[in-house]
């Protein structure tokens, strides 16, 4: 087993970064999107809200299909399918061109980030040590090289299905081959941890503390993203080309805080590395909101980017463990609040901006990423308890509040 799950790591691994490299290649060329295809202002934000909501749809019906397909079987034609959407996006002409393969994509990514995560979580299991920092750790990387790669198509003026070609041609069939290797550990510890012929339910109210600490992160996350070259610019003074450079750091500091947090989890423990993310999460929002200057912001931006980037993969790992017999139920409801932080956090901070102050606006994830604090006792590794000393639930239990919910 073990050379199965050595280059079942390294195939998930490199599906982790294929995705970082499509979603930024997406996000960082919209404004050639809405050139190519004449979307007004007002009707943008539409388009983009589609996107995470259809994936969320996308991860729904991922824990439906798992029950009858094995997520590494997702995994292998939904990755195929996000690359070819992108490359719709890129060489469509009308609207409803734009519309088809943006819907195509998201319902595409909602399965593929779930099924990713589902597949991370259950080889953590058979390791029986942290790794799930290292799969992210690959997207990170690979959102720094899709960012390039836009940043190259922009200062070349290229088409958009001219960047986006060249990409797809590449790692589509890369993708395939790889998917050779997925290793599913569908079982692992069921029977143990279960008992023989039981299946676990996933009861919503225990994997609720998980549910919002996920949503916290994307608010951070879709507040960096969305608002650090505004803010930097507007509110701190710094030149146009000083106001791109922090998300880049930002990304970067992600990268280098998931390829050595999982050597924090495994000294530290889970818990510890939750709270010391969130610490340092919201004091680099808080340095933020009262930055003089605009060196003073970029700092604030990079702690917080250190911070985050360990509470989404321990949140997927941290629901593994409290369900062990039906992690992948819990890693697809648990994956959809991804979407819902995403879908909050710009809109919140944009609209606290208008009507008070960005600066305030700032405060606002400060508080909500110290919330992790009240549930960090959630990640610890007890298989054995649920939710704070909750009975483990047993089959008698699936009729009783419609499926656990």
């Amino acid at each position: 087993m073990t050379d199965v799950l050595r280059r079942g790591r390294a195939s998930l691994a490199f599906s982790f970064f294929v995705q970082g490299v499509a979603f930024a290649l997406l996000v960082t060329r919209i404004p050639a999107i809405q050139d190519r295809y004449g979307v007004s202002d007002a009707l943008l934000p539409a388009f983009l809200a589609a996107v995470p909501i259809l994936a969320g749809v996308g991860s729904v019906c991922t824990e439906r299909l798992v029950r009858r397909v094995p997520p590494s079987r997702l995994l292998r034609w939904s990755q195929p399918v996000v690359l070819l959407a992108l490359l719709g996006v890129g060489a469509g002409e009308r609207m409803v061109e734009l519309g088809v393969a943006l819907a195509a994509f998201g319902l595409a990514v909602g399965m593929l980030d779930a099924s990713m995560n589902m597949l991370g979580v259950s080889l953590q299991r058979s390791y029986g040590r942290s790794i799930m920092l290292g799969f992210h750790a690959a997207y990170s990387l690979g959102g720094i090289v899709g960012a390039s790669l836009a940043w190259v198509g922009a200062h070349w003026d290229l088409a958009l299905w001219v960047s986006y070609l060249p990409v797809v041609a590449v790692l589509l069939p890369a993708v395939l081959v790889g998917s050779r290797w997925y290793a599913d550990d569908r079982g692992a510890g069921v029977v143990e941890e279960t008992g023989a012929g039981e299946e676990q339910v996933v009861v919503f109210r225990w994997l609720l503390p998980l549910c919002l600490v996920m949503t916290v992160a994307y608010i951070g996350d879709s507040t960096v993203s969305n608002w650090s070259a505004k803010y930097l610019q507007d509110v701190l003074g710094s030149s146009e080309q000083l106001a791109t450079v922090p998300y880049n750091v930002y990304m970067v500091t992600t990268l280098v805080g998931r390829a050595i947090g999982d050597f924090g989890v495994r000294r530290f423990g889970a818990v510890a590395v939750v709270r010391g993310g969130a610490v340092v999460a919201a004091g680099g929002f808080a340095v933020v909101a009262g930055a003089p200057g605009a060196w003073a912001g970029m700092l604030g931006f990079t702690l917080v980017g250190l911070g985050l980037c360990v509470l989404v993969p321990q949140t997927f790992a941290a629901a593994g463990r409290l369900f062990p017999g039906a992690s992948d139920a819990a890693v697809a409801r648990l994956n959809v609040f991804n979407y819902v932080g995403f879908l909050i956090g710009s809109p919140l901070v944009g609209a606290l901006g208008d009507l008070w102050s960005y600066r305030g606006a700032m405060l606002v994830p400060t508080v909500l990423v110290l919330v992790t604090l009240v549930y960090a006792r959630s990640f610890a590794p007890r298989p054995d308890r649920y939710g704070g000393g909750h009975e483990r639930p047993r089959t008698a239990d699936v009729g009783r509040g419609s499926n656990g919910l």
